[in-house]
């Protein structure tokens, strides 16, 4: 069947069953009060539209939200609120930095220099420790797939020379340094607040149930995590191209030839890493502060110099910075290329996360899993929570999985007596672990379109991926929570 064909006939399935799973949960008798009955089967509704892909996923979000105001649940005002949450402003300035970056090329300045140290170029693995670290790195702030597209090119130069030039087992290097650029996306995405949307939906969800992580926090707390992940990846790598050699010339030569196209660093490029430097300084800084027992500076500092604030100040000041005499280093047509779907999905999720808690759906799902798990079966549980959340990635989006899942996890904690920060930390950054399928995440797909990854052998590698992190996700989960 073609693509096309496929997506039509999904679109059609999703059409189909998405009102008739919504009124057969409708039907079902519960013992839940009537508004809690309705939010179960809009979030039924929404859920079989995120899954087949009808309309846009934060259109379907919208929709869920608009459905609960027209059948009485909530009202207009107190369901739009959460399109002026504080980590929506996060994703808007952080998009903005991360649009600056692209734009002006400093990413690709920031891969170039660090490619062309000799450490990295002096053996297979080592040049794939380099594509991968900068994808680490730079998914850290800016979007995986971004960072995936702007690597993509540049690994398939490298290849490219390598086939011209016969080199025995290339096949193998060429899945295997694409597989390391787009799973070092996902994993280093993982370590920052604004490496990747679910992790900024997850912090959503913990604010409103008081639990105001900073930033600093969430890379204290997501490193060990991410860093562990990458290691057991490069080693994996290692294992299996072992046996294939280079010339040290001719990798050098490529990335070189690259490196000297790359033009004098422009006032847009200084701009950006300026702002950029400003933004990371402000958002560690409470951070820093709290581990000195500063706490009223710390305090001071949350209060009147948030996250949001931060990266929507630096955002704006992106704008007002001149690059000459009739520019600036961002313009209203970067303003419309930001991705305003995720924005939008991230407030409809929030306010249909609040429905689910509000309405008494997540404490009645809670309680239903909570009757057959008891509170010793602690450590199975959050293994469970963390290998159920990556599998489900796999064939549904991450952020649309984190805001259907996220209240029926905290209801259920809430049941069991748990305290629910750590394992709820722990699902979002599993959210981010799906790596089997090109479907799974946008750095899986896009260098599945190099036609060089066998699928087979993405999903055998991917599945290990997949087990490996969720057992480094679940024990430090319990280390954090002991």
């Amino acid at each position: 069947m073609k693509i096309s064909s496929y997506e039509k006939n999904r679109k059609k399935i999703g059409i189909f069953l998405a009102p008739l799973l919504s009124v057969i949960v409708y039907i079902i008798p519960m013992d839940i009060s009537n508004d809690a009955h309705l939010v179960f089967s809009i979030m039924t509704f929404c859920l079989v539209f995120w899954l087949t892909e009808v309309i846009p996923l934060s259109m379907t979000a919208l929709l869920g939200v608009s459905v609960a105001v027209i059948l009485g649940i909530v009202s207009v005002k107190e369901a739009f609120l959460s399109l002026g949450h504080p980590v929506v402003l996060l994703f808007i300035g952080s998009f903005l930095i991360a649009q600056s970056m692209t734009k002006h090329g400093l990413d690709k300045r920031f891969a170039l220099n660090l490619l062309s140290k000799e450490f990295f170029i002096k053996s297979p693995i080592r040049l794939i420790i380099g594509f991968s670290v900068i994808s680490f790195l730079l998914s850290m702030w800016i979007s995986n797939t971004a960072t995936t597209a702007m690597l993509l090119p540049l690994a398939l130069g490298i290849i490219y020379m390598f086939k011209s030039k016969h080199i025995k087992d290339i096949g193998s290097f060429a899945f295997f340094i694409l597989l390391s650029i787009a799973y070092s996306a996902s994993i280093g995405g993982a370590t920052t607040l604004v490496g990747t949307p679910t992790n900024l939906i997850g912090a959503g969800f913990l604010k409103e149930e008081g639990y105001d992580i900073d930033f600093l926090q969430w890379i204290l707390y997501a490193a060990p995590i991410t860093v562990l992940s990458y290691i057991a990846l490069i080693v994996y790598i290692k294992f299996h191209i072992r046996n294939f050699r280079y010339d040290l010339k001719t990798v050098k030569s490529i990335i070189l030839k690259e490196k000297e196209k790359l033009p004098r660093m422009n006032r847009g490029e200084r701009n950006t890493l300026f702002v950029f430097s400003l933004a990371v300084f402000m958002w560690i800084l409470p951070g820093i502060a709290n581990i000195l027992g500063n706490q009223e500076m710390y305090k001071f500092l949350k209060a009147h110099i948030p996250e949001a604030i931060v990266a929507l100040l630096a955002g704006i000041l992106l704008f007002l910075l001149p690059v000459n005499k009739k520019e600036s280093t961002l313009s209203v047509d970067d303003l419309r290329k930001l991705d305003w779907d995720t924005i939008l999905l991230f407030g409809g999720g929030i306010a249909l996360g609040k429905l689910i808690i509000k309405t008494g759906l997540a404490s009645y799902i809670g309680k239903k899993i909570a009757s057959v798990v008891s509170p010793e079966m602690v450590v199975l549980l959050i293994f469970v929570l963390v290998f159920s959340m990556i599998f489900l990635t796999e064939v549904s989006s991450n952020t649309a999985t984190v805001i259907t899942f996220a209240p029926i996890l905290i209801g259920l904690l809430n049941e069991m007596k748990i305290d629910l920060f750590f394992p709820v930390f722990g699902v979002i950054i599993s959210a981010s672990f799906a790596f089997m399928l090109p479907i799974a995440t946008p750095p899986n797909a896009i260098i599945y379109g190099s036609k060089m990854i066998p699928i087979q052998r993405m999903a055998k590698v991917g599945f290990f991926m997949n087990i490996i992190g969720a057992f480094i996700i679940a024990v430090i989960i319990l280390i954090y929570m002991k």
